[in-house]
């Protein structure tokens, strides 16, 4: 049988061939991104940094001798093989509260993340693919959330509610959420005009559907340097509150002990400062590695190897001077 030549044979094949469920595109992404954080050496250093304090925060508490808020007759005892960072002015053991505070300031720091990750996407998708009414209405939402200070205004807000984790954490995700919303935004913006938006709208599916179902797949790696980058900003935040008196004082916490290290004026006192100061530091560096991972992932020019930059450098400057001479 002939052929019309008119006919595009292969967009014909491609029409009728079944196409993938959404399901399938999601597992996709998420093996390129698991691909890209064991590949990478900054992703995966920074992966195995942020496991070991997750494994720290999971099982620790289990082996530890002492309750964190048991006091004792020690008062500022030195470090020793008993209490191996020492003890509080009442006899606490630092040790114990160290590595309860690890549960605590990791795994809220990390639902934090989330969370304020789900609201991001939530409001960015919705108002990037809706269009109109909402459109505006949302965006006006997030402009304003931008231009508030968010800092001066969660310290306000932690300090009027009562205190305890779950109010730094709402705080925390309702003062940084719109950044975060606003480039999702435009990136949907982009999205919902391309093809299999289109064919999606047409066939009848419901505008969630194709919200969840066929954009958020496509901006799945964005938003998980999005959570990476608040997760940074969310520990550092949730320290600071702590150490600002804006937390729950009888639950131990990384920013807990500098609060209460700070309280007891113990300057000269280091296995009660340093030890919670450098957890925070070493999980911001673990988070911050595997940021600069995704990003050396999704822009190979950012991982060439040294000789190779030098080499690219000096061919463009070549180049100018050519096009200069001539």
């Amino acid at each position: 049988m002939a052929v019309d030549q008119g006919v595009d044979v292969d967009a014909v094949a491609l029409a009728l061939a079944p196409s993938k469920p959404p399901h399938t595109r999601i597992v996709r992404v998420a093996l390129a991104i698991w691909k890209a954080l064991t590949i990478n050496r900054k992703a995966a250093i920074g992966s195995a940094i942020v496991g070991f304090f997750i494994l720290v925060g999971l099982f620790g508490p289990f082996f530890m001798a002492y309750d964190p808020n048991a006091t004792s007759h020690l008062f500022l005892a030195p470090p020793s093989w008993p209490h191996l960072l020492g003890t509080t002015v009442v006899g606490e053991d630092i040790f114990s509260q160290l590595i309860y505070g690890t549960r605590t300031s990791v795994f809220w720091g990390l639902g934090t993340g989330l969370l304020l990750t789900i609201l991001s996407v939530l409001v960015g998708l919705v108002a990037g693919y809706s269009g109109g009414w909402v459109d505006d209405a949302l965006t006006l939402l997030t402009n304003v959330s931008l231009v508030l200070p968010a800092l001066p205004l969660a310290i306000v807000l932690a300090a009027y509610f009562p205190r305890g984790p779950l109010t730094i954490s709402l705080v925390i995700v309702g003062t940084n959420w719109a950044w975060q919303a606003r480039v999702l935004r435009a990136q949907t913006l982009s999205v919902r005009s391309r093809e299999f938006v289109t064919a999606a709208r047409t066939s009848g599916e419901s505008a969630w559907r194709i919200i969840f179902y066929e954009i958020f797949p496509n901006e799945i790696a964005l938003v998980v340097a999005g959570f990476v980058s608040t997760t940074i900003y969310v520990v550092l935040a949730w320290a600071g509150l702590e150490f600002l008196g804006l937390g729950d004082g009888t639950i131990p916490s990384w920013g807990g002990m500098l609060y209460w290290a700070q309280q007891a004026g113990a300057l000269g006192l280091w296995w009660w400062f340093i030890p919670p100061g450098a957890c925070i530091a070493v999980l911001g560096a673990g988070l911050s590695l595997i940021n600069f991972g995704i990003d050396e992932v999704a822009d190979p020019r950012l991982h060439m190897e040294p000789g190779l930059k030098k080499a690219m450098k000096l061919k463009n400057s070549i180049v100018k001077t050519k096009e200069a001479v001539a």
